[in-house]
């Protein structure tokens, strides 16, 4: 989130009107005004999502078809997805890449019946699109689809709520979604999120959004859930964020994504980046994301230097408290020969220095329903 937004800067979601009657405390992120928590504070929605259902107004997040001839061919030269083995209706997670196999964006990569849907983060929307127009074939055409909305609902109840609406989600599994037509509206819906809870993903006419989110709001076990939640979730399950522990200075094998350039890609490469990410997943890299659990309850935040002895070995990228794990949890990059679980560092903060040790990632297990 970032403080040098000011009002005329920033555009207005369409549930904005809802989101004030909701007592919402609105800021400026990713040129848009969105809240960031509610009346009940960021740590009760935070431990609400994990123990029922979550409601996340996410339109803020480009949403694109990508179609024409040899669509997935085109879409694998930028990124390290098989996207030509994608099946109707799967999702995959993938980056889309510079020439030195920086990571331009992070994003969920759809196939539907005649195009792939894409989600990119909203802070980089337009150059995301402004780079796909340059590097894709005249015939491959980018839509921005700026007339839907996006929500999330996340949490071990998320599946009965929709159930409860008449919703047919039970067969839709984790990274997979459908076309679903619910009280006379069409949307997408998919099972996948950024939470590390079950949970879907909500597309819809944003003419429509504000009536279903009334009609999940109504439920007992859904409340709405602001920007701050959503990143203490998104730290402990594993998740970076664009822009933070993701940027044009990572690789997917420094950032601990490799799992996102798959087998077939590996092998035969053809995607941006792919001759330094080859070198690194054969020969390693210098340095690497890792996980840190810090001693006390003091959190240390993003930009924060990371030491091993006196030797300055990384820093932070993400930072704060972790609700669910009951201490402090932060991401850094640090050197590869400091990045395995159980090395003790230090993290300073404000000039002094806090324990802090590598840990596994996810700080909290995934839920996904296979």
């Amino acid at each position: 989130m970032t403080d040098t937004e000011t009002t005329k800067d920033v555009e207005t979601l369409s549930l904005d009107a809802l989101h004030r009657e909701l007592g919402a405390k609105m800021v400026a992120f990713a040129g848009y005004s969105m809240p960031i928590q509610y009346g009940d504070g960021i740590m009760a929605e935070h431990l609400w999502t994990r123990e029922k259902a979550g409601l996340f107004d996410v339109s803020h997040m480009g949403q694109l078809e990508i179609r024409g001839k040899n669509v997935a061919a085109e879409l694998e030269a930028h990124m390290p997805g098989d996207f030509i083995g994608l099946k109707e209706g799967r999702l995959r997670y993938s980056m889309l890449l510079d020439d030195n196999g920086g990571i331009i964006d992070d994003l969920m990569v759809t196939r539907r019946a005649d195009h792939f849907y894409l989600v990119v983060n909203g802070a980089v929307k337009n150059s995301d699109i402004a780079h796909l127009n340059r590097h894709l074939p005249a015939h491959i055409e980018v839509r921005e689809r700026a007339d839907l909305a996006l929500l999330a609902l996340q949490g071990p109840r998320a599946a009965d709520v929709l159930e409860r609406l008449g919703a047919e989600v039970g067969l839709i599994t984790f990274m997979r979604g459908s076309e679903i037509r619910l009280r006379g509206v069409e949307m997408w819906i998919s099972r996948s999120g950024y939470t590390g809870e079950d949970g879907f993903e909500i597309s819809i006419p944003a003419k429509k959004v504000a009536g279903l989110a009334r009609l999940l709001l109504k439920d007992k076990d859904v409340r709405p859930v602001g920007l701050g939640a959503r990143d203490s979730l998104r730290m402990e399950a594993g998740m970076p964020l664009y822009g933070h522990d993701l940027s044009r200075m990572s690789t997917p094998i420094e950032a601990g994504l490799a799992f996102a350039v798959s087998k077939r890609r590996k092998m035969e490469g053809g995607f941006a980046g792919f001759d330094r990410i080859d070198r690194q997943i054969k020969d390693g890299t210098k340095v690497r994301r890792v996980g840190l659990k810090l001693e006390g309850k003091r959190p240390a935040r993003e930009g924060a230097p990371v030491y091993a002895g006196e030797r300055k070995t990384g820093v932070l990228t993400s930072g704060g408290f972790a609700p669910s794990v009951d201490a402090p949890i932060a991401m850094a990059y640090v050197a590869n020969e400091d990045a395995a679980d159980g090395t003790e560092l230090d993290v300073e903060v404000r000039g002094k220095r806090l324990p802090a040790t590598v840990v596994a990632m996810p700080f909290v297990p995934h839920k996904y329903v296979r």
